[in-house]
């Protein structure tokens, strides 16, 4: 048995917080018995608790943006569907299918730096809609939100605002240069100003280390969002990363673990890539992470909500446990 993994969980139990060091320890020490710390350390703060959100699309499209990851983006050769903003009818009508599953957040996401005022007002229609229709609790991913926009939103009925900081600032810079990592941050710390929760996290696999998620929870932490998605990277064809290497399992879970040390009170959600593990991810939800996304991403495939549901279930978890 490793000690001072034990340590640095019964640490985090007590409620103290583990610094860069013993972070960094982390990233070498067993892999096992930190993800059963890790685990342990969930079902100390959360229980069984698990969160489960499902994504709609609200607009696809090439986007101002210069991400390396996304096929979307202005520098990106991929194949991507366009479509102009859903109608809410169309919003409304997906929703309903997830309602009454044990799914707790529907998502809405966008392609593009900014959603103008008139799409946005389709947005707020259909979140109400929602709200009043659906046993749906109401997120948006919809970029670099203003002040005035959020307030629509929350006046709406968004309960929770959606914004990755993809990778640690210093890689922030090699992945995208049409935002700052700042810009980012500014739109999360409104929202939480605003009265609505937050989700941020990132990508793992972007040409980026160990060093750079451990950097990018630390920031998290700072912030201290109630949901952190934990994307792996699918490197599409036609973008700066196709030819980047996936992350294994063993690097998924072994990040996943360490957030959990970190960030032990937040929802630690596997979110896109999950079909590219053996698993699906399932040992995940062994190793701290106890949220996820389920079914079709803006831009990757995703597990069904019927199988999810199933599995999730089978562990042990609880999905209806929060009233909305």
């Amino acid at each position: 048995m490793d000690r001072r993994v034990q340590e640095l969980k019964e640490a985090v139990i007590n409620g103290e917080m583990i610094n860069r060091d013993d972070a960094e320890y982390l990233s070498k020490a067993d892999l096992e018995e930190v993800c059963k710390a890790a685990d342990e350390i969930r079902q100390h703060y959360m229980g069984n608790d698990f969160d489960m959100c499902a994504v709609f699309n609200m607009r696809g499209g090439r986007c101002s943006e210069d991400c390396a990851f996304c096929p979307q983006s202005c520098r990106a050769s991929s194949e991507i569907n366009v479509y102009e903003t859903r109608d809410p009818e169309v919003v409304v009508k997906d929703a309903k299918k997830r309602s009454n599953k044990g799914i707790r957040h529907y998502c809405m996401v966008s392609s593009g730096r900014k959603m103008g005022k008139q799409d946005l007002k389709k947005v707020c229609e259909a979140v109400r809609r929602i709200t009043e229709e659906t046993d749906l609790t109401v997120c948006v991913s919809l970029g670099l939100l203003d002040d005035e926009d959020l307030e629509m939103l929350k006046e709406a009925g968004v309960k929770r605002i959606h914004n990755n900081l993809e990778t640690s600032r210093t890689h922030f810079s090699e992945i995208c240069s049409t935002h700052t990592y700042d810009e980012k941050i500014a739109v999360l710390k409104k929202a939480h100003a605003h009265g609505m929760e937050i989700c941020s996290c990132g990508i793992i696999g972007i040409a980026d280390t160990i060093e750079d998620r451990i950097d990018l929870a630390f920031q998290e932490r700072e912030l201290e969002p109630e949901s952190v998605p934990v994307n792996m990277l699918n490197p599409y064809k036609g973008t700066p990363m196709e030819g980047q290497k996936r992350v294994t399992e063993e690097e998924i879970r072994r990040t996943m673990a360490i957030f959990r040390f970190i960030l032990p009170k937040s929802f630690l959600r596997l979110a896109a890539g999950r079909l590219m593990l053996e698993d699906t991810g399932l040992r995940c939800f062994q190793s701290g992470s106890n949220a996820t996304i389920t079914g079709d991403m803006l831009n990757v495939k995703g597990i069904t909500m019927e199988k999810d549901l199933q599995a999730i279930s089978g562990m042990g978890y609880e999905l209806d446990k929060l009233a909305r």
